[in-house]
């Protein structure tokens, strides 16, 4: 029994694509393998980890965890959509200063759970700076460091 396509059509980072997928692809693998937006990571496959997290229709999401399906119509930002005019985001550029980006296989997702936390709390408290990355797992950075990016980003970004 072969598997129907279906047809979906997603904004992703601005642009509108429209797929012929599986419905129950995961919306991972149609971000990495037909879209070529290899920023998504992929860690467990169960949505434990927070390495495939994207943001979707304004909520942070584990992609691996989505069907293509459900996507349909959605608004996505991948990480590739924070960065503007191939140039780092604050974002990006805090992390990387307060070492907060290691291997590379989580930073995606935390990179997108903070930007999601800072929209929410722009001077989040260490608690809710734990709470707003509790889906993301790091395997390298013991966590301090991604906690002072996020500290940085919202000193630099967000606070007036």
């Amino acid at each position: 029994m072969t598997s129907q396509l279906v047809s979906i059509s997603v904004t992703i980072n601005g642009q509108l694509h429209t797929v012929e997928t599986p419905p129950m692809q995961r919306l991972l693998d149609v971000l990495r393998d037909d879209l070529h937006l290899t920023g998504t990571k992929e860690g467990c496959g169960e949505g434990e980890c927070g390495a495939c997290a994207v943001l979707l229709n304004g909520e942070l999401a584990n992609s691996c965890l989505i069907p293509a399906l459900h996507a349909d119509g959605a608004r996505i930002i991948t990480i590739e959509g924070i960065s503007t005019d191939g140039k780092l985001a604050p974002i990006q550029q805090c992390f990387l200063s307060a070492g907060g980006a290691q291997c590379g296989i989580c930073t995606p997702g935390m990179i997108l759970a903070t930007h999601h936390l800072l929209e929410k709390h722009p001077e989040p408290t260490l608690l809710q700076i734990q709470e707003g990355l509790a889906g993301n797992l790091c395997r390298c950075t013991g966590y301090m460091r991604i906690f002072e990016a996020v500290q940085l980003a919202a000193a630099m970004c967000y606070q007036q």
